[in-house]
């Protein structure tokens, strides 16, 4: 039986890259003293998130995906596959991004496709959503706000993705916030779309976030990690941790869609 060790990160990611490479530095290795294969940080863990949603905050400082930081990442990295979100320069704009790294280098780059409230007025915006192989397996990535569109997690699946790598600074509720971060709505939103994620197209979902304040934002935390039938395996909770689980994720991907195959039973033609 092959097993794989996932780990998702809940954790305060600020401005300073050296800073957040340092706490990278520490995760990765606590991780792989558990023996974790996939380790997940959250969205903007190099430069953090915008302080605001108002379209008038500046934003984090833009990384080449080939330039030294995300270097640094890769040799953090070393045997274990890691991703984690970065401001990425680009041609003309710059995107809230996400990278897939090993010691070898860059597996892979996403950019968030969906932009909440006035993020277009600091990023510009991706255009897909596409799997990849890796180590541990055919994995797919997306931002924050990608997994309200049930289409974005249904791409990766038709797409091969066995396990999906979720990076948020998904916050609490702005205009009704809960005194309990426990009780915020945005905060069970979160949960659920993570949850009818994994379980709508039976594979494994790893969600990681910030926590903590940034700005006028403070996020909810609630890293976790969900199996194909949309249980939970392990849970943050909203303070900062890590969410570690095991599972053999090919079997688990054909017990689950052995009797009731959620991509397999589609009717396109009546869609």
């Amino acid at each position: 039986m092959t097993t794989l060790r996932m780990a998702a990160v809940s954790a305060n990611f600020g401005r300073d890259i050296d800073a957040a490479l340092v706490t990278v530095g520490k995760l990765i290795a606590e991780a792989r003293e558990q023996g974790v294969g996939l380790l997940v940080l959250p969205e903007a863990t190099l430069g953090g998130y915008l302080a605001s949603l108002d379209g008038s905050a500046e934003g984090p400082p833009p990384l080449d995906v080939h330039g030294p930081e995300i270097a640094r990442l890769a040799a953090l990295a070393g045997d274990m596959v890691v991703t984690a979100g970065f401001c990425e320069r680009g041609e003309g704009a710059v995107y809230n991004s996400a990278v897939c790294v090993t010691g070898d280098g860059v597996l892979a780059v996403h950019r968030k496709v969906h932009q909440p409230l006035l993020e277009s007025a600091s990023y510009g915006a991706g255009e897909k959503f596409a799997a990849f192989d890796t180590p541990v397996g055919r994995l797919g990535m997306m931002i924050c706000y990608d997994k309200a569109f049930p289409e974005a997690a249904r791409a990766l699946a038709l797409d091969g993705a066995q396990v999906v790598a979720c990076m948020s600074a998904w916050p609490g509720s702005r205009t009704n916030p809960a005194p309990d971060l426990r009780q915020d709505r945005w905060k069970r939103r979160f949960d659920l779309f993570d949850r009818a994620n994994a379980l709508q197209n039976q594979l494994v979902w790893v969600s990681a976030n910030q926590t903590g304040a940034f700005g006028t934002l403070r996020f909810v935390g609630s890293a976790k990690i969900v199996d194909p039938g949309g249980e939970i395996l392990d849970d943050t909770g909203v303070g900062e941790g890590v969410a570690v689980a095991e599972l053999d994720v090919p079997a688990a991907l054909e017990q689950a869609r052995r009797a009731m195959g959620h991509l397999r039973d589609r009717r396109p033609d009546a869609y």
